[in-house]
């Protein structure tokens, strides 16, 4: 009789599944208006300086992210994990991460303090999105030496900054393929950068997936924050030293995932090797 029971639970569950899913994209565009449209333009207006509402209302979002992810796991809609947030706590960084589905951003933006990040021109464009897009400072992508201009004075203010370098969210099942644009950043901000994996199995919410079509099982996000990477000593800003630098991140992105159970330290030094930028404390549980 348990048998018979199991098809049905299944479906019951992948039902719920759905319904948070489409609760959790009207949450989101609730709070993507909310804040740029209603707690935004107080703020600006209380703030001495464009830069400190900038930070306020990146506080606002990182707060919206935080309870938006929350809301989805207490709901059963996703698991998470996060290796080495800590990571993430460091001003003036570059972040560069894999972009496998639709809500990567949120994992970072929710885990990141005073983050700013490089956001497609599409997005931009989104009448829900664009006001807190433009409130929060955030960089829209259009002229290529602009974007370079913007993200090193971001970085140079102390501010993270996240990229996803591919420009668009991967393919399942094929290799990761980057643009040249945030090797072209990293090389001329001579900033640190932070490499992030993210992975979700099954996959869901992938490139060309309608939204609806939920996984038959919970789907999991394994986020791992490797060693940060100190910046090339040689200074080297030309084409080719940016084709070197994609080529290793690629190499980097692509590389076998970390076996469950092996220790932090073998776990650093592999996903490092394969840039050549070895940090020095990749012994230590934290980055310095």
């Amino acid at each position: 009789m348990s048998i018979q029971a199991q098809p049905g639970t299944w479906q019951l569950s992948r039902l719920w599944r759905g319904v948070g899913t489409a609760l959790g994209f009207i949450a989101f565009g609730l709070c993507a208006l909310i804040i740029g449209w209603l707690l935004a333009p107080p703020i600006r207006l209380a703030s001495r300086h464009p830069h400190s509402a900038q930070r306020r209302v990146r506080r606002l979002v990182r707060l919206a992210c935080h309870g938006l992810i929350k809301a989805l796991r207490r709901l059963g809609v996703i698991a998470v994990r996060i290796d080495h947030i800590e990571r993430l706590d460091m001003p003036g960084r570059l972040l560069l991460a894999n972009h496998p589905t639709l809500i990567d951003a949120l994992f970072l933006l929710a885990s990141t303090p005073d983050a700013c990040c490089i956001v497609k021109g599409q997005l931009a464009d989104n009448p829900t999105l664009r006001r807190v897009i433009l409130e929060a400072g955030y960089i829209t992508t259009c002229e290529p030496r602009t974007v370079i201009g913007a993200a090193r004075r971001a970085l140079a203010a102390g501010q993270p900054l996240l990229v996803f370098p591919e420009g668009t969210r991967s393919l399942p099942g094929r290799p990761v393929r980057l643009r040249r644009g945030a090797a072209a950043i990293a090389l001329t901000s001579g900033a640190w950068i932070t490499p992030v994996r993210i992975r979700c199995a099954p996959a869901t919410l992938t490139k060309g997936e309608a939204w609806y079509r939920v996984p038959p099982s919970r789907p999991c996000f394994h986020i791992e924050i490797g060693v940060p990477l100190a910046p090339l000593a040689s200074g080297d800003t030309s084409r080719q030293a940016a084709r070197d630098l994609t080529r290793r991140l690629e190499d980097y992105f692509n590389s076998p995932p970390w076996e469950e159970g092996s220790t932090d330290d073998h776990r650093a030094g592999t996903r490092t090797q394969a840039l050549d930028h070895r940090h020095p404390g990749t012994g230590r549980r934290h980055a310095g």
